[in-house]
C-alpha cells in the first residue's frame, strides 16, 4: 500500500512506456480513426505532450475529449441555459444538481443516457444506465429515493423492437428492484425514427442535507487516492468513445463496449458510501462512470488544481494481464474513487470491510499538476491535468439556417374533414391511437414502485409521481412531498425544435401542477443525431433556446444534464429528443390529485383551458392523430406557447384543488382530448363504468392544444367550481361523463358497457384491448 507521495527522482527513473510511431502514417491514421481523434486534435495532443503519446495516453485523450465526456460540440450552446435561482444549491458541473426543498433538506437529481449500449445489449445497457445514474446521486451524499426512465423504441412491428423493449425493461426492473430504489415514473413511446437507435434515459432523485453535500475534488497534497467497489475487468472499454459516434454498420455494434452490472454490489457500495460520507471520512469522491478511472481521476484532480500519482498494479482486477490502457478505460460498474486523509483511513477501512467491499489505496494527491501513472515498473501516463479537463476542443459547428420547411399541403384540412365526416375512419384512427399511446401497464408492473414506503402516486396514477418525504428534517412540514415528471414529445420538437423543446418543459410542469406540486428545477438529456450534420446542430441549438425560454417563464433553472449525440445509423438521424426531467415541491401529500380516476362513482369531466380555441387544424399539427394517419411531423407548424394562458390555467387548477373540489386532474397532452379522457377513465371502464364523450368537433377530439387540463368533479361541486373560476380568465367546458353503472346508449347490439363518441359507440372491451395491447 502507498503511504506517501512518490519520490520525483524515482519517477524519472521509471522506464517510459512505448510511444506511438509517428513515422508509420498508415498505422497512425488507423489508430486515430479507432480512437475518434481528428488530425487537428492529434496536433493539439502533440503540442501538449511535447512528444509522441503512449497508447495509454492516447486512450485517455480519446475518452476525455469524446463528445460524451467533454461536450465539445454542445458546450457553446449549453452556456445559454438559465442555471441560477434562489433554490439552486449545486448547479451544472457536478455529478448531480441540487435544489432546496425545505429548510436544510435538499433534493439531488440528474438524468443520463445509455442509448448506444442499450441498442447493442439492451439488458445490460439499460441496467447499467440505472446503476450509473444512481451513483451520480449517492456519490454527492444523497440517498436515492426514486428512479424514472424515458424510453424510446422503434415501430411496434419492427423486427427488433419487441426484443429491445423486453430486455431493456427487464434490465431496468431487475437492477432498480435489487438495489431497493422504486421506479415511479417516466415515459415510453414508439416511432420509426428509433428503429436503428433506441433511447434509454435514466433519472435518479435523492435527498440530502445542504451541509452534507460532497463534491469530486482531489484536494489535499499527500491524501490517499482510494479505489472502492467491484474489481476492474475488460467490460465497457471504449464505452465513452462508442457513445460519441454513430452506428455505421452492424460490425460497429460490439458487445465488448457494454458494461456488465451487479445490483447487489451497487447496494453495498451505496450503503458504504453514504456511511463514509455521513462520518466525514472522505475529502472528495467521484463515480467511475463514463471513461472509468480516467474521467474520475482527471476530473477530480482538475477541479482541485492538483496532480495525482497512481500505481495501477494496486488496482483490484478480475481479468488477467490487463494493460494500463485497459485498466484506465474500463467502465466496469459499481466503482468509486475517493480521496481520503490518511488520518481517516483506518476508520474508512472499518466501514468498507463491514460492507464487504474491495478497496485499495492506489495513489496519492500531488502538487505536480500532472497525472503520473505507472504499471509494471513503466511510466505509462505522464500528462498535465488541466489541458485534458479544461482545454478540450470546443467546436462551434455549422448550423443550417433553414433546416426544415414546415410544409402546409392542405393534408391537415383533409384529415380534419375526413375525421368529421367519415365515422369509420375516425373510429379506426382512434383505436390506432389508443394502441400507439398504450397503457404501458405491462412495462411498469415489472418495476417495484413502492419499495421504501414513500410512494403516494406512481406511474399507475397516470401523471406525475409523488413521494412523501417523511424526514426527521421536516418536522415542521410532516406531509411534505416531492413531485416528479419526465418526458418529451419528439414529434413536436421535430416540427419546431424551439417551441417543441419549450413544450417538453411545459408538459412536465403541467403534470406536476396537475398532481398538486410547484415546479422547482430541471435536468435534461439532449438526444440528437450526428454533430457533423448542420441540421442536427440547428435542432440542438434551437432546443436549448426553447428549454431556456420555458425555464425562465416557469422559474425552473437547469441544474444538471447530459448530451447524447450521434444517435444515428449511417445518414439517418433520430428525431431531436430533448428529454426533460423535473422536480416539484408538494406542500401536503394528502391533497394531491391523480390523473386517473380510481374510485367508483359518477363524474363530470371538464376541460379547463386558459386560452380560446385556436384554429382546429392547427391542433392536429404533429399530433398523435396525424402520425397514425400517416402525416409527417413536418406537416404544418405547431402554435406558439401562450404563457399567460398557461399560467392562468395552472392558477385555476391550484384554486380548485385548494377548495377540495377537483377530484382528479390530468394535463391534456399526447393524443389530445379524446385519448386523454379515455386514459383518465380507463381504470373504471375496466370495472363496469360507461363513458360518454360530449365534444362533437373532430379538431377538439383529436387535436392537441396548450393550457388545457381535465378536471373531474362530482355533480354537487360543479356550480361551486364555476363560481370560483368566474373571475379568472379560464373556460370550464363539460366534455365527458363517466357513469358509475352500465349505461345503455342505444346504438349497439351489445348493450353492456359502452364508450360513446361523436363518431359512434364502442364496447369497452374493444377499446381496452387496443389500449392494453
Amino acid at each position: 500500500m502507498l503511504t506517501q507521495s512518490p519520490d520525483p527522482q524515482r519517477l524519472k527513473t521509471l522506464i517510459n512506456a512505448d510511444q506511438i510511431d509517428l513515422k508509420n502514417d498508415a498505422e497512425l491514421q488507423a489508430i486515430l480513426k479507432a480512437h475518434k481523434i481528428s488530425s487537428e486534435e492529434f496536433q493539439k495532443i502533440l503540442k501538449i505532450t511535447e512528444r509522441a503519446p503512449t497508447m495509454a495516453e492516447l486512450g485517455v485523450y480519446s475518452a476525455m475529449w469524446s463528445e460524451h465526456c467533454s461536450y465539445k460540440s454542445s458546450r457553446v450552446h449549453l452556456k445559454r441555459f438559465p442555471t441560477a435561482g434562489t433554490k439552486v444549491v449545486v448547479g451544472p458541473g457536478e455529478n448531480a444538481g441540487v435544489v432546496e426543498l425545505e429548510g436544510e433538506l435538499c433534493v439531488a437529481f440528474k438524468m443520463e443516457s445509455h442509448n448506444h449500449p442499450s441498442y447493442i445489449e439492451p439488458y445490460q445497457g439499460a441496467a447499467t444506465g440505472v446503476g450509473g445514474i444512481l451513483r451520480d446521486v449517492f456519490c454527492m451524499g444523497a440517498r436515492p429515493i426514486a428512479n424514472l426512465n424515458c424510453l424510446r423504441f422503434g415501430q411496434q412491428d419492427h423486427e427488433r423492437t419487441s426484443y429491445l423493449l423486453a430486455r431493456a425493461v427487464k434490465g431496468i426492473g431487475d437492477y432498480g428492484n435489487c438495489v431497493g430504489v422504486p421506479t415511479v415514473g417516466g415515459s415510453v413511446s414508439f416511432d420509426a425514427t428509433y428503429n436503428g437507435n433506441c433511447l434509454v434515459n435514466a433519472m435518479a432523485v435523492g435527498l440530502i442535507n445542504r451541509n452534507k453535500i460532497f463534491k469530486g475534488f482531489a484536494a489535499g497534497v499527500g491524501n490517499y487516492v482510494v479505489y472502492v467497489g467491484s474489481a476492474t475487468g475488460r467490460d465497457g472499454i471504449h464505452g465513452a468513445t462508442m457513445a460519441s459516434d454513430s452506428f455505421e454498420q452492424k460490425a460497429d455494434r460490439s458487445k465488448t463496449t457494454v458494461q456488465v452490472g451487479d445490483p447487489f454490489a451497487e447496494k453495498l457500495l451505496l450503503e458504504a458510501t453514504l456511511e463514509a460520507l455521513d462520518k466525514n471520512l472522505v475529502v472528495g469522491i467521484q463515480d467511475m462512470g463514463a471513461a472509468g478511472l480516467t474521467s474520475s481521476s482527471f476530473e477530480m484532480a482538475g477541479r482541485a488544481g492538483n496532480g495525482l500519482y497512481l500505481n495501477l498494479d494496486l488496482v483490484p482486477l478480475r481479468a488477467k494481464n490487463m494493460t494500463a490502457y485497459e485498466i484506465m478505460l474500463s467502465e466496469s460498474q459499481e466503482r468509486m474513487l475517493m480521496v481520503v486523509d490518511p488520518c481517516n483511513w483506518p476508520a474508512l477501512v472499518e466501514v468498507l470491510d463491514r460492507w464487504q467491499l474491495p478497496h485499495a489505496v492506489i495513489g496519492v494527491v500531488t502538487n505536480s499538476g500532472r497525472m503520473q501513472i505507472e504499471a509494471r515498473g513503466r511510466l505509462e501516463i505522464n500528462l498535465p491535468v488541466s489541458p485534458l479537463t479544461d482545454e478540450a476542443p470546443v467546436y462551434n459547428r455549422e448550423l443550417n439556417d433553414v433546416y426544415l420547411s414546415n410544409a402546409d399541403s392542405g393534408a391537415l384540412e383533409d384529415l380534419q374533414l375526413q375525421l368529421q365526416e367519415d365515422s369509420v375512419f375516425a373510429s379506426q384512427l382512434f383505436k390506432k391511437m389508443l394502441k400507439d399511446v398504450g397503457s404501458k401497464k405491462n412495462i411498469y408492473e415489472q418495476f417495484d414502485r413502492h419499495v421504501g414506503a414513500r410512494t403516494v402516486l406512481d406511474s399507475d396514477s397516470g401523471g406525475a409521481a409523488v413521494l412523501w418525504i417523511r424526514s426527521d428534517e421536516t418536522k415542521d412540514a410532516p406531509y411534505l412531498g416531492l413531485a416528479l415528471s419526465a418526458g418529451c414529445n419528439e414529434r413536436r420538437v421535430r416540427n419546431n425544435p424551439r417551441i417543441g423543446a419549450a413544450q417538453a418543459v411545459l408538459e412536465c410542469a403541467k403534470e406536476i401542477i396537475a398532481a398538486g406540486g410547484l415546479p422547482l428545477a430541471v435536468t435534461d438529456c439532449l438526444n440528437f443525431g450526428s454533430a457533423e450534420d448542420p441540421s442536427v446542430m440547428r435542432q440542438l441549438s434551437d432546443s436549448v433556446d426553447g428549454i431556456s425560454d420555458a425555464c425562465r417563464q416557469l422559474d425552473t433553472p437547469v441544474v444538471s444534464g447530459n448530451v447524447s449525440l450521434y444517435n444515428a445509423t449511417g445518414p439517418e438521424n433520430i428525431h431531436p429528443t430533448p428529454m426533460i426531467g423535473m422536480v416539484g415541491k408538494v406542500a401536503d401529500i394528502r391533497r394531491v390529485t391523480a390523473a386517473r380516476i380510481s374510485s367508483a362513482g359518477e363524474y363530470l369531466i371538464f376541460k379547463l383551458s386558459g386560452e380560446n380555441d385556436s384554429k382546429s387544424t392547427a391542433k392536429l399539427v404533429a399530433s398523435l392523430a396525424a402520425k397514425n394517419a400517416g402525416l409527417p411531423a413536418e406537416e404544418g407548424r405547431i402554435a406558439d406557447i401562450d404563457w399567460d394562458a398557461e399560467k392562468n390555467a395552472a392558477k385555476a387548477v391550484s384554486i380548485l384543488r385548494s377548495a377540495e373540489i377537483a377530484k382528479y386532474v390530468r394535463s391534456v397532452g399526447d393524443g389530445g382530448l379524446g385519448v386523454s379522457i379515455f386514459k383518465t377513465c380507463s381504470k373504471m371502464l375496466a370495472e363496469s363504468h360507461s363513458l360518454e364523450i360530449l365534444t362533437s368537433d373532430a379538431g377538439s377530439f383529436f387535436g392537441e392544444t396548450g393550457s388545457t387540463y381535465l378536471v373531474c368533479l362530482t355533480e354537487v361541486d360543479v356550480s361551486r367550481a364555476q363560481a370560483i373560476l368566474r373571475d379568472i380568465n379560464v373556460s370550464l367546458e363539460l366534455v365527458a361523463k363517466l357513469y358509475g353503472r352500465k349505461e345503455n346508449f342505444g346504438t349497439m347490439p351489445d348493450r353492456s358497457i359502452l364508450v360513446k363518441t361523436y363518431f359512434g359507440c364502442f364496447s369497452t372491451t374493444e377499446l381496452l384491448k387496443e389500449y392494453n395491447a
